[in-house]
């Protein structure tokens, strides 16, 4: 619940922010579409400053326990979504009112930029064994039940308000939505326990000094690199239907933005069961043949659904509920699937840098890229985007070295051998030479 909570907060945050730019963009920054790229671009720094506050934050999380990194993240983000919620206009402050938009969603994005490696190292460290994958999935749902939420306070506004409602200030009320959100997340938050293998790590480290992490970080820069390759095709596929979608019907069909918005309620809700259902499978037949599957199908999907949408061949929430649907199996299993390629000692930086990294430059950027291809006449090309990053990580899955031929593989083994202790009789405990099934041998991370 603690996981699940935080990701329902990152998610509403930062997908509220995209949708409502082009309410709120005409009165903190400019009238017209120079307004709105602007506002677009205070969206990407968010996402820019992630992989500094992934190395800040995360560090923590690795020292002081992911709980702690946890409460922190969601502190400053509730206060964040409070702050641009009473925003002075550009007609009150000028230019100092983009000065604020921008310097709050940098906070924002230093305090997100270890969340998600938080969250996965939380929940690959809690999660029962044998349904690791399942509980990826339901953790990962957070994301998706904070912007099914997103897209149901927008419907409201807007059936409330209406479009001029909104810029005239009714979007205000949802940003302190999402502070609201940000400050339930933070009270169940409080009542979550550490992870025991950080406790366990903690306690054998206790008088004995622990290796350097630059170690650490050379023994997993393969899969570091790995991770960032395949982040991109996960949120570039994301973005393009789950925040973009109602900008391209609009560009190319002349759908009002407010109707595809509401429209994709309901293939949200479709993905949410759809990784349920890929986590459990991934559990019985690995995490890496349902990973790649899905790249495989996003990458192949991607443009011809995109394409029957633009000659109105296919209605928006048909092809968005196709699409997620592909994605459904990446998505689910990402979050275990990645933390368990890192030992716990570095696990939040080690995989936080590459993951932010890699969402800053395909994810952040992404609605003001497709937004700019817009304006110039070149909406098509925005679907062959997210197809060609699919393929890229697809690709780079066979970048990975399994856990087993991996060099912090005896460290995570030990380290979950004595999260272990205490719980399991002594003829239960497995043997110090054997791998550690939380961890997962060969065929519970994927062959």
């Amino acid at each position: 619940m603690a996981a699940t909570v935080g990701s329902a907060v990152e998610s509403f945050d930062w997908t509220l922010y995209a949708l409502l730019v082009p309410y709120f963009s005409s009165q903190l920054v400019a009238q017209g579409a120079g307004g709105v790229l602007v506002a677009y671009g205070g969206f990407a720094v968010g996402f820019l400053a992630r992989p500094l506050g992934s190395v800040l934050l995360g560090r923590w999380g690795d020292r002081k326990g992911r709980r702690v990194a946890m409460l922190v993240s969601m502190t400053v983000v509730a206060a964040g979504s409070f702050a641009l919620a009473v925003l002075p206009t550009a007609a009150r402050l000028g230019a100092g009112s983009v000065v604020l938009l921008v310097g709050v969603r940098v906070v924002q994005g230093l305090a997100l930029g270890a969340e998600n490696a938080t969250v996965a190292a939380y929940v690959s460290e809690t999660a029962p064994r044998g349904r690791r994958m399942l509980y990826s999935g339901i953790s990962y749902g957070g994301v998706i039940a904070g912007t099914v939420l997103c897209y149901l306070v927008l419907a409201a506004l807007l059936a409330q308000l209406g479009p001029e409602g909104l810029r005239e200030g009714g979007w205000r009320a949802g940003f302190a939505a999402g502070g609201l959100l940000g400050l339930t997340a933070l009270l169940i938050r409080r009542w979550a326990a550490e992870s025991p293998e950080f406790l366990a790590r903690a306690r054998r480290e206790q008088g004995n000094p622990p290796r350097p992490v630059r170690s650490s970080w050379r023994a997993v820069r393969r899969n570091a690199a790995a991770v960032f390759l395949m982040t991109a095709g996960l949120t570039c596929g994301y973005y393009l239907t789950v925040t973009y979608l109602p900008q391209y019907t609009a560009h190319t069909t002349g759908t009002p933005g407010a109707q595809g918005t509401a429209l994709l309620i309901a293939p949200i809700l479709v993905l949410l069961v759809a990784m349920a259902a890929t986590g459990a499978l991934a559990d019985r037949i690995g995490a890496r043949p349902v990973f790649r599957g899905g790249l495989l199908l996003t990458m192949l999907a991607t443009i011809p659904l995109y394409a029957a949408i633009s000659a109105e061949r296919l209605t928006p929430w048909i092809a968005a509920t196709l699409h997620l649907a592909c994605l459904a199996g990446p998505l689910a299993t990402a979050n275990v699937f990645f933390a368990s390629l890192f030992p716990v000692r570095v696990r939040v930086v080690a995989l936080g840098l590459p993951l932010t990294l890699s969402i800053a430059l395909f994810g952040g950027t992404f609605p003001l890229v497709a937004e700019a291809l817009a304006d110039a006449g070149h909406i098509g090309l925005v679907p062959w985007i997210a197809s060609a990053t699919a393929a890229l990580s697809l690709t780079s899955t066979w970048l990975i070295r399994t856990p087993e031929t991996h060099e912090q593989d005896a460290q995570d083994e030990q380290d979950a051998q004595h999260a272990q202790d205490g719980q399991n009789r002594p003829d239960e405990q497995s043997r110090p030479d054997e791998p550690d099934e939380r961890y997962g041998s060969i065929e519970q991370i994927g062959h």
